[in-house]
């Protein structure tokens, strides 16, 4: 395995307009991994993810992908060196047919010869999903949309996925499908996973490693264990808990 991490964020700080929405966010996703970013409403999550695609731009700090400084490419040129990103809600076009919605998120050339390979797995990771010429996007229920959204991702052949809320809106059943994909993605494809997530409970039984950002920064981390054990997120998150009681929690970082 390649020594050092697959991701690392040192310093990050984003903004929007003149409201810092990040605040020295430092975090490392090392190979074949999954990591998991909890928080509120509001804490930063997506805009994390999103500053790692390179939009919004951080506007200090640095983004490393294996080594290689990514903090000011462009989004496409961050996608042709390995990362794809499911976002939150899942932004499929409704009538697009899921097939051909799945097969052109993936339009460079190295990824062609295996092409068809890669559609045939997509599927067979998904049987749900329909692979009809009559199946379009917006016929698609809740669950087939999110599966959809995480094929298309895979067939440009990440070597780093972001997920956004991939079990948000999705009925438990769904969920526990969702996340059996991701651990057979992580543990099959041997892909590096970074997993924005609200559902603490399934994310961190999945997670190798997790982090807590509260207001746009991380205040707590450690392995999907130990959080799954800190009192702090039990009675945040897994205990009936409101978000916005560990928003305003002042907890020491851990790791």
């Amino acid at each position: 395995m390649p020594e050092g991490p697959m991701l690392e964020v040192r310093a990050v700080a984003t903004f929007y307009g003149a409201i810092q929405a990040l605040h020295g966010v430092d975090l490392d996703v090392a190979h074949g991994e999954i990591v998991t970013l909890i928080g509120a409403n509001g804490a930063g999550k997506s805009t994390l993810l999103m500053t790692i695609c390179g939009s919004p731009r951080a506007r200090a700090g640095t983004i490393r992908l294996e080594g290689q400084d990514i903090t000011r490419l462009p989004t496409h040129e961050i996608v042709l060196r390995g990362v794809a990103q499911v976002p939150e809600g899942r932004r499929i076009f409704p009538r697009m047919k899921a097939s051909t919605r799945t097969c052109r998120w993936a339009p460079s050339s190295p990824i062609r010869p295996h092409f068809q390979k890669d559609l045939d797995r997509v599927f067979e990771m998904f049987p749900r999903l329909p692979s009809g010429a009559s199946s379009v996007g917006g016929t698609l229920s809740g669950g087939e949309q999110q599966m959809l959204a995480i094929g298309r991702a895979l067939m440009s052949r990440p070597r780093l996925l972001l997920l956004d809320e991939p079990s948000l809106g999705l009925a438990p059943l769904i969920v526990r499908q969702i996340f059996e994909a991701i651990g057979r993605i992580a543990h099959e494809e041997k892909v590096t996973i970074f997993l924005v997530e609200q559902n603490a409970f399934h994310a961190l039984r999945l997670a190798d490693r997790g982090y807590v950002l509260v207001n746009g920064r991380v205040r707590l981390s450690g392995t999907g264990r130990e959080l799954l054990a800190n009192p702090e997120i039990r009675a945040a998150y897994l205990e009936g808990g409101t978000n916005e009681r560990f928003r305003h929690a002042h907890v020491g970082l851990a790791g």
